[in-house]
């Protein structure tokens, strides 16, 4: 299912139209290393280069040919902009998601950010080679995987997410049924049986839409064996919870959180936010067994993104908090001269409550590796 179908549009016309319209930003777009691009108006544009942001000289002519290049694209990929409709949230042709706000919403002119799509397919190796992550922990997340623990990635905008779940899901037996779910598709998981759902808009009377709480439903009934929730931000959370509760056991989602003590409770809060009519104490002992592992990504100050946490969840306690239990974290213990964070991936020096699973398991992984020390 697609929205717009955006998909069946070749990368030939939309390369046609970053030439005759975005041709202010055209040199961004084709620059690898440009990860995203930000236009607040015709005369200001950002860029996002290794996490850091910056200023361009780019400018386009007037707010006109902003707008025009705005709506020659909404027009591409099927889904319309105009004063009644003032927000464009799309996939491009190339896989590259765009949103753009007009006015009269947007006050200083017509805004728009491009997060290009990666050609690179990354995987745990090159985590652990960039420092997002230590060998350790990279093993660990494989043996959850493999495990069917059900994790949950938590992190800001622009943390990496994404790109965490697309190695974690690249992770997941061949032999097994995956549906992946998401609001604009941008998960580029590789495996021998995915299936991809992406919600529709509706029309200019807001008719024929389909959000992910209905796509999670339909997916029940399509004998997912695991199912992936690109971004959970709404009730769908208590259909997700309630599918990880019932046999779906090894499925992944993203939220926004900045820690996972707070991914929970997030979780629990959107759990709440249809009708159920099931006590809020019910709901949070739902989530408290529905989440194994919650690994939290953050963007640093440098731009550097890291693993900042890997944790446990092991029940609620009476006063009905989350028992969360850190197993490995990132310790800051500088800066550099150049302005590079200093530190390492810790263990905390607790063992997982599925141990017994670990060591069963068939797969080396030595649980002196939680010891509370530096990970290799």
């Amino acid at each position: 299912m697609s929205g717009g179908g955006s998909g069946q549009i070749p990368n030939s016309i939309f390369e046609d139209t970053v030439r005759e319209f975005l041709k202010p930003v055209a040199e961004l777009i084709a620059d690898p290393t440009v990860t995203e691009i930000m236009i607040n108006g015709p005369k200001t544009i950002f860029i996002e280069r290794k996490g850091k942001i910056y200023k361009t000289e780019c400018e386009f002519d007037t707010e006109a040919s902003l707008l025009a290049a705005i709506r020659n694209i909404s027009q591409f990929v099927g889904k319309p902009i105009s004063d009644r409709e003032p927000i464009l949230d799309a996939r491009l042709p190339d896989g590259s998601r765009i949103c753009a706000v007009t006015p009269p919403c947007s006050k200083g002119g017509s805004t728009m950010a491009i997060r290009k799509f990666s050609k690179e397919k990354l995987g745990l190796k090159d985590l652990i080679n960039f420092g997002s992550m230590s060998v350790d922990m990279a093993r660990f997340l494989d043996l959850c995987v493999v495990l069917k623990r059900n994790i949950l990635v938590s992190g800001g905008t622009g943390s990496g997410k994404t790109t965490l779940l697309n190695v974690l899901g690249s992770r997941i037996p061949g032999n097994e049924r995956l549906l992946i779910i998401e609001d604009t598709a941008e998960l580029q998981i590789k495996s021998n049986h995915v299936v991809q759902f992406e919600t529709k808009h509706g029309d200019h009377e807001g008719k024929g839409a389909i959000n992910i709480k209905q796509l999670v439903k339909a997916s029940l009934r399509l004998r997912p064996d695991r199912i992936i929730v690109g971004e959970v931000r709404g009730e769908e959370a208590m259909d997700l919870v309630q599918a990880m509760n019932t046999g779906h056991d090894g499925s992944m989602g993203t939220l926004h959180a900045n820690n996972p003590f707070q991914a929970m409770n997030r979780l629990e809060t959107l759990c709440m936010l249809g009708d159920t009519g099931v006590p809020a104490h019910v709901i949070r002992s739902q989530v408290a067994d529905a989440i194994h592992i919650v690994v939290q990504a953050n963007r640093l100050r440098d731009g550097s993104r890291r693993t900042t946490y890997i944790s446990e969840c092991v029940g609620v306690d009476d006063m009905g908090r989350y028992i969360m239990k850190d197993i490995f974290s990132f310790k800051q213990t500088g800066m550099s001269s150049e302005g590079k964070i200093i530190g390492a991936h810790i263990a905390h020096g607790y063992v997982p409550s599925f141990a017994d699973m670990i060591q069963t398991s068939g797969i080396p992984y030595p649980l002196q590796a939680f010891q509370n020390k530096k990970a290799a």
